[in-house]
């Protein structure tokens, strides 16, 4: 399945190749005095994560056999006792290749590659945020995994893995990166008309992602919605809050409010 939305990603991006390479104005500010310790902060918090997901315990016989799906929220009933070797390794073939195409694919247009490095940076430091999140989260959730209702999973069931359900880390990883380099186009492209192929295909390819993660008996849905969310917000907020045209603007405002009493004070804005 990723194979149609990876390659119409690269279509759009390749469409926009002008002929020769030119020095384009980035649309991002960083700084590194200020990106560099909060990336280090990020990669230490990922860190973290995987330190505490090390000191969690695997279920042994006798919790696996008081298990009870009744137990699942109905919406995420559906899924308990799903498990699929083939939808794991579909999903695995989305994720990892997905982490280094998505940049790639921003190299291939000219001016995203005249900024080629300020925009690895940002990358970093997106899915750094989405990791640390991730690591963070299944470091100090225990929710079991949906394939240790039913009888399958081998050696599986009974590793500390199998308690990392919440939330889907391979869902948020896909998203992080398709939705940063969609972002990334928008942001250096604003008037594109590509930008629906653009957004669509960013958007599905995380969605086939979370659905093979499902079928594997790896993760609820409620666990792949969060994943998602979690991870298009990263792949959107960093470059988001990079950009020039981020500026803060205060503005005194006065009125009456709907009790009759007057006020006054300072309006904050962000431009987003």
């Amino acid at each position: 399945m990723k194979k149609p939305f990876l390659l119409s990603l690269g279509l759009c991006l390749a469409a926009s190749l002008p002929g020769q390479a030119q020095k384009a104005r980035s649309p991002y500010k960083t700084r590194f005095a200020v990106d560099a310790p909060v990336t280090a902060g990020l990669g230490a918090l990922s860190i973290t994560g995987l330190l505490l997901v090390q000191q969690k315990d695997g279920l042994t016989d006798a919790q696996l056999a008081a298990l009870n799906k009744n137990d699942i929220p109905k919406f995420d009933r559906f899924s308990a006792g799903y498990y699929s070797d083939k939808a794991q390794t579909a999903g695995d073939l989305i994720v990892y290749p997905s982490l280094v195409v998505m940049p790639a694919l921003l190299a291939l247009d000219a001016d995203v590659r005249g900024r080629y490095g300020q925009v690895l940076g940002l990358y970093l430091q997106t899915m750094l945020a989405a990791d640390a999140t991730f690591t963070m989260s299944v470091g100090n959730i225990t929710r079991y995994r949906p394939f240790l209702y039913g009888t399958q999973g081998g050696g599986d069931r009974n590793s500390k893995i199998s308690t990392n359900s919440f939330f889907a880390g391979h869902t948020a990883h896909t998203a992080a990166a398709t939705f940063f380099a969609a972002k990334v186009y928008h942001d250096f492209h604003p008037d594109s008309k590509l930008q629906p192929f653009v957004w669509t295909a960013a958007a599905l390819v995380p969605a086939a992602e979370g659905y093979t993660r499902i079928k594997a008996g790896k993760h609820f849905l409620s666990d792949n919605i969060v994943g998602y969310a979690v991870g298009a917000t990263a792949g959107i907020l960093v470059p988001q809050l990079h950009k020039k045209s981020n500026g803060l603007s205060v503005l005194p405002v006065q009125g009456v409010n709907v009790n009759g009493y007057a006020y006054s004070g300072l309006s904050l804005t962000k431009q987003l």
